[in-house]
């Protein structure tokens, strides 16, 4: 735990009580998770969009595979002639990242950024332990940090730790006083001027600065170019996963293409795998599609949506709700229909799939599914399954053994997640995200087709009971025309992690 000056006391207390909240609520889990499972019982929505999409044909639409055409837009993040570093380091940076993965990633962009803008070293990020998925995997476990310092060598200095001099400088140390090398008032999407202004001076006066809070600390908007496109170097290039992820990856990828390897089990180890791959082969490697669905209990409960659970399950998110929030959710002073007319509700399994087939996937479809934990489990999922009984998952695909490495590291799960999401022909979200932002950002920059749902659109098609199969695929279908992974410009005050055009893309 965290111990800082008075000035930090507000903070302090409110860290408390988050995690005594969170101690609460999984002792709370524990004790009522057997009985909140009887209670709770789950049942389809939609029940005539659900028999129509349960009986539609096999075919699927001829151009729903074909991939986007050349948008005229390519990746352009080579600094080309770029001045050499000073011969002189100002010192060393620190940055301590909370958050999940995706949230972490895009800090660890944001942290060379600054150390550019500084001509500062950077010290291999500190991740901390996320609170909720209690998942200690640090920088060398999740990412290639050989490939990461090599990438960037000619833009800043990185490495791994601190030399003796400085071995001082840990997260113990600033945990436990005042620290004159801690820099803890970076505001939210600070300017370059603000860093220059005020961390440069540490940096001379000490050799080093640890920046915390970090996160979301650097501005989108009024940056040199250069700076752009080097957060987009880091985040599409610096940034490659450990071997054993890539590795697990390309296996998982090569099931889904060759659905064929459950009939040789026998046979199914890596090097079968391999040689599949390396083989020419007379069987056409099929095609697949990644639906990222984050439905967890914390987005349930802070939607204040229904999702069909009935008496019980409302009950339950409530005191969820409160036991988390103390209240201050602004979603509970609106109606469901209100929220769902609005599209601020997340999308349940079951409307996932109904969205799915009328797009045009047929029951034969390779569908992977990329989600860490569902609340309401196999019941929420089982109606998704029966529309699309081909769907997989890291658990399905993968034996334990070879899951041993990741079992239980929330970040290493969802950097599986992201790898095979990255290689799928297709992507789409169920909700908007850190996940879902990253990856349309990435797929974007790689020009991948990416379907990103018009949620007010599909809520309010949702809310119409009446609504036939044929309407619903007719409106579906003209709402999501150019919504297929098409360019689209960011704006001032959005992410180029999301946006990569055009600050990290040409137009040809």
């Amino acid at each position: 735990m965290n111990l800082y000056d008075s000035k930090d006391n507000v903070f302090l207390s409110r860290r408390i009580l988050s995690l005594l909240f969170f101690v609460v609520l999984l002792c709370n889990n524990a004790s009522t998770s057997s009985s909140s499972s009887d209670v709770i019982t789950i049942k389809p929505r939609h029940l005539s969009l659900l028999k129509s999409a349960l009986q539609r044909s096999s075919g699927e639409q001829s151009d729903l595979w074909r991939p986007l055409t050349d948008q005229g837009w390519s990746p352009c993040i080579d600094l080309g002639n770029s001045p050499s570093l000073p011969v002189k380091s100002e010192g060393y940076i620190q940055v301590f990242l909370d958050g999940g993965l995706n949230q972490q990633r895009m800090g660890i962009c944001d942290a060379v950024a600054v150390a550019k803008i500084l001509n500062a070293t950077l010290v291999i990020p500190y991740l901390e332990v996320n609170p909720v998925w209690q998942d200690t995997s640090s920088f060398v476990d999740i990412f290639d940090v050989d490939h990461f310092i090599d990438s960037l060598k000619d833009d800043i200095r990185v490495v791994r730790e601190l030399p003796d001099e400085y071995s001082w400088s840990t997260r113990e140390y600033y945990g436990t006083a005042v620290r004159e090398t801690r820099v803890k008032t970076a505001p939210v999407h600070a300017s370059a001027n603000w860093y220059i202004e005020n961390v440069s001076p540490v940096l001379q006066s000490y050799g080093i600065a640890a920046i915390s809070p970090f996160s979301h600390r650097l501005s989108f908007d009024h940056l040199p170019a250069d700076i752009q496109r080097l957060r987009c170097k880091v985040n599409f290039q610096a940034l490659r996963f450990v071997p054993h992820i890539r590795s697990l990856g390309d296996a998982l990828v090569s099931r889904l293409r060759n659905p064929s390897w459950r009939n040789n089990k026998e046979q199914n180890n890596v090097d079968h795998l391999r040689a599949m791959t390396n083989s020419h082969s007379r069987q056409e490697p099929g095609k697949f599609a990644v639906l990222h669905l984050r439905f967890d209990k914390d987005m349930a409960a802070h939607s204040a949506c229904d999702f069909g659970g009935g008496k019980a399950e409302k009950l339950a998110l409530a005191k969820y709700r409160q036991m988390i929030w103390q209240g201050r959710v602004l979603n509970s002073q609106f109606t469901d229909e209100e929220l769902r007319s609005q599209g601020r509700c997340p999308l349940t399994p079951e409307e996932m799939g109904l969205l799915l087939a009328a797009f045009g996937f047929d029951n034969n479809t390779r569908l992977y599914l990329a989600s860490h934990k569902v609340y309401g489990g196999e019941a929420r999922i089982s109606t998704l399954r029966q529309v699309f009984p081909r769907m997989e998952d890291k658990r399905s695909l993968a034996s334990s053994e070879e899951r041993a490495r990741i079992k239980g590291k929330a970040s290493l799960l969802a950097a599986l997640d992201y790898y095979v999401s990255m290689h799928s022909d297709i992507f789409i979200s169920a909700s908007p995200g850190n996940m879902h932002n990253a990856l349309v950002g990435h797929r974007t920059f790689e020009n991948l087709k990416t379907i990103r749902p018009n949620m007010a659109l599909i809520g309010q098609l949702f809310l119409n009971k009446s609504i036939t199969w044929v309407d619903f695929q007719q409106a579906l279908g003209e709402g999501h025309v150019n919504r297929q992974g098409q360019i689209r410009l960011r704006k001032p005050k959005q992410s180029i992690y999301t946006y990569p055009a055009p600050d990290c893309m040409c137009h040809v």
